[in-house]
Formats: C-alpha cells, sequence, structure tokens
C-alpha cells in the first residue's frame, strides 16, 4: 500500500499580488481561483492520495489563520510546524521530513507550495501516481510543467527523452526570451513548479550529504521545538542559525538522484496579477473581472475588488482595490509591484504588512475611521471565543453592541451585554470581552486617548499562548 504524506508549504509572502496579499496575510489564504483559498484548494486536491493527515510549514505568524482554514474544509493537519523567521524551501522540508520520520517510518512526503493554481486536479493526481513508483525507489522526483510558451519568469529543468519518469540533467535559472523560445523549441526543458515527492529519509540523505551545516541546525531547532496541540514552535535562536536556501540550491542541482515526471494540468504559480488573468475565466475580448465592474470598450483587463469599478476604453490595464489600497497598472510591468512593496515598507508604512481588516484567533477586526486621538473598529468574535484578559496603559474604550451577546469582565464586575447596549473601559482598567452565544459577535468599539497603537496591550491571561 502507498504511503503518502502530503506537505504544505505556507510560508511565502505573495507581495507581487499586493494590494490583496500583504505579509501578515499572503496570497495562500485568499481565494483568488474559485470560492476556496489556495490553501485549501491545495490540500483538496491532494486529499484524495493522502494515505496520512497533512504536515504544514507555516510563519508562526500565521499560524491560527492556517489552521482556521484547514478547518473549514475537514483538514486535521499531523501537525503545523511553524518557523519563526523564512529560511526558504530547503530547511522547511528538511522539519518536514524529520517530524514526518519521528516515529521510525519513512513516508514518502509529496511537497506542495500551498499558492499555486493547478486547474486539472484529475491530470495532477495522475502525476504523482506515475511519480510514485520512482519516489518509493530512492529517485527525488519533481513535476516539470509542460511550457506552454517562452516564459521567462520561470526557472527550467532540462530532461532526458522519453516517456513517462525521466532522469534530470540540469535546472536553468530564468532565460531571457530567446534562450526561452529555444527551450520551448526544443521539447527537452520544462517549467519548474516547485513540486516534489521523494521519501522523507531520501531528502534528509541528500541534505546531509550536500549541505550537513542546514540539516544540523535544522535538527536542533526541531529538537528544541515546543508542541502546543496542533502546533510545533521549532526554537526560535536555533532556526535563526539555519542557513536559508532553496530545495534546488541545496539539493536537487546536485543530486544525482533526480528525476521529473511531465505535468500538464493547467498549472500556475500566480506569480503576479497578469498571471491570475491568465488563469481566471475571460470574456471575448480577453477580460477577466472579480467583483462588481463595469466595463465599457475594454481589452486584455482585469480587474478585482469589492466597490463598483468602472472601466473606460483601457487594453491591459490591471486595477485592484481594496479598502485602503489601490493598484492600477500596465500588465505587462505587473512584476513591478514587488518594488511598489519594497518603497512603502521603507516608508514605514502599514499597507505592507496589515489589511484594514486583521484576522484573530479569535474573530476579526476592522479599522473604520481614524483621527487625532481617536480610533474607531467594527469587532467581530466567534461564537464562543474571548480576547484576553488585558489594559491599557494610554486609551479608553466605548463598546456598543450591534449583534449578538457579549460577556464583558471590566475590572472585578462581568456585565452581560446585547444588542444596542453599550459600556466604557477605562483606561487602565483589566477587562476581557467573550461571545458566550451561538452567533458572531458583532460590536463597534471607539478608542480614545494619547497613544493607539496595538503595542499598547498588557495581556495577563490569553488563550491562545501571546503574550
Amino acid at each position: 500500500m502507498n504511503d503518502l504524506l502530503p506537505v504544505l508549504l505556507s510560508g511565502g509572502s505573495g507581495t507581487r499580488l499586493w494590494p490583496l496579499s500583504r505579509e501578515s496575510y499572503p496570497k495562500q489564504f485568499l481565494p483568488l481561483h474559485g470560492e476556496l483559498t489556495m490553501l485549501q484548494e491545495t490540500w483538496r486536491r491532494v486529499a484524495p492520495l493522502a494515505t496520512r493527515a497533512p504536515l504544514v510549514v507555516a510563519n508562526e505568524a500565521h499560524r491560527f489563520v492556517a489552521a482556521e482554514q484547514l478547518h473549514q474544509v475537514g483538514a486535521v493537519p499531523q501537525a503545523i510546524l511553524l518557523e519563526p523567521a523564512g529560511r526558504n524551501t530547503a530547511p522547511a522540508i528538511a522539519v518536514a521530513a524529520l517530524e514526518a520520520g519521528a516515529g521510525g517510518e519513512d513516508p514518502v512526503l509529496l511537497v506542495l507550495p500551498s499558492d499555486h493554481v493547478v486547474r486539472d486536479p484529475e491530470a495532477f493526481r495522475r502525476a504523482v501516481l506515475e511519480a510514485l513508483p520512482a519516489a518509493e525507489a530512492g529517485r527525488l522526483v519533481t513535476f516539470g510543467i509542460v511550457p506552454t510558451g517562452p516564459e521567462t519568469g520561470y526557472g527550467y529543468i532540462r530532461a532526458t527523452a522519453g516517456e513517462g519518469v525521466r532522469a534530470v540533467e540540469q535546472f536553468v535559472e530564468k532565460p531571457d526570451l530567446a534562450t526561452a523560445e529555444g527551450y520551448v523549441a526544443s521539447g527537452a526543458y520544462y517549467w519548474n513548479s516547485g513540486m516534489f515527492l521523494f521519501r522523507a529519509s531520501r531528502y534528509l540523505a541528500e541534505l546531509e550529504r550536500f549541505n550537513p551545516q542546514m540539516l544540523a541546525a535544522v535538527r536542533k531547532a526541531w529538537a528544541g521545538a515546543r508542541r502546543d496541540a496542533d502546533f510545533v514552535r521549532l526554537d526560535a535562536a536555533a532556526f535563526a542559525e539555519v542557513p536559508s536556501d532553496s530545495i534546488d540550491y541545496a539539493v536537487m542541482e546536485k543530486t544525482d538522484h533526480a528525476s521529473l515526471v511531465p505535468l500538464d494540468a493547467g498549472w500556475s504559480d500566480v506569480g503576479s496579477w497578469t498571471a491570475l488573468r491568465e488563469v481566471s475565466e475571460r470574456d471575448a475580448d480577453g477580460n477577466a473581472h472579480h467583483g462588481d465592474v463595469i466595463a465599457i470598450d475594454c481589452r486584455n483587463t482585469f480587474a478585482y475588488g469589492e466597490r463598483l469599478i468602472a472601466l473606460v476604453g483601457l487594453d491591459d490595464v490591471v486595477v485592484v482595490e481594496t479598502a485602503d489600497a489601490v493598484l492600477v497598472g500596465r500588465g505587462d510591468r505587473m512584476q513591478e509591484v514587488k518594488e511598489v512593496v519594497a518603497r512603502i515598507r521603507a516608508e514605514d508604512r502599514p499597507e505592507a504588512t496589515w489589511h484594514r481588516k486583521v484576522y484573530r484567533p479569535w474573530g476579526a477586526y476592522d479599522s473604520i475611521d481614524s483621527g487625532q486621538r481617536f480610533q474607531v473598529k467594527r469587532i467581530t468574535v466567534k461564537p464562543g471565543a474571548s480576547l484576553s484578559l488585558q489594559m491599557h496603559h494610554h486609551r479608553a474604550e466605548h463598546w456598543v453592541v450591534v449583534s449578538g451577546t457579549a460577556e464583558v469582565t471590566r475590572g472585578d464586575e462581568v456585565i452581560l451585554l446585547t444588542e444596542n447596549q453599550s459600556t466604557y473601559i477605562p483606561l487602565g482598567v483589566t477587562h476581557r470581552l467573550r461571545n458566550p452565544g451561538k452567533l458572531p459577535l458583532e460590536l463597534i468599539e471607539v478608542q480614545s486617548g494619547s497613544y493607539l497603537g496595538e503595542d499598547d496591550i498588557v495581556r495577563f491571561e490569553d488563550t491562545y499562548g501571546r503574550t
């Protein structure tokens, strides 16, 4: 019987899909192609093949959203491995391989970035089954995407001629256009998908062979991890010493055990807004629109937003609207969005990291308005959830319940508030908000004071392990 364990890599930041994708809520958590998020779609795609619950490797800051989204689609991870800092794919996969083999077993790992689109999941699953015997026999298999054109934004892999599983001859960097045209014309080159299939022990043995320093550092971080329910928190000090490198550079380009299986399944890494346009449903004029969009005399446009977007007389233009930012640009220059993000970060602005709406393990808050000495938020608390027991040094808070029921701890008293009722939390008073009901609690919070930053929180008790 096959022993297949999916490893879902969920550590990316997706800066080229700003303003929708941000550091605190990157693209793998967004429903960019269909109703499910990209992480959820990744699990759904592999679930029919999996013989074990998945391992998820995620940034520690994303632990709750990753867990919640998997829960929504019925996935119960074997573990969610939390990286205190990004170290690229080679260490992330090594952590997963160590965890997979912790009980003395040696499953085949199907390593999948959780932010890719695959429009033909059946073709994907057939390719995995085709690759499985080679992986079980000790090969490190990658899935080479059959190119649809001379794409310059992908790395390429040259493989031997033949059918089915074939040996890898060379990994090559992103080429210029003329080189890419030659690659495609030859029929010997495939796009590098970043998806892999191999035994856990085989990967660790090859990493030991080519980068023992990395493996030793990863082992130390994994051995020193704190385990909290499904979360495995890697030791931060040890993980900081792990060299950063991709699996391509660390292992695949050096090993003599690399194989490739061609994959033609409508794949895209959705690395830009134009890439998302290409995999989206388009009208007769090449337009792809998500949301409330009116387009007059437009061709090859892409629009994404919640409010009404009106386009007139445009060609090859991308418009993306969020509550606090709007992106407008030519389709052929969407790779430069990462430069926009770099400038926002250089100016120390929050729009690179945070959305106006911020998700928390207990629910979410939306910053509706702010000004000198005040801030207004719309807060949603899940049924049964509670915020931390906390206090603030610099601000007072006014709470008005819009819907649901709120249990409010204020100092030594506990009060129950229902729709249209309100309370006041003076500066310096210990307080907690809880939803005791079976429906979401919605309230409006008005903060007032000399400093309104999120770091003015002193937590005394917290269900979610925050300080």
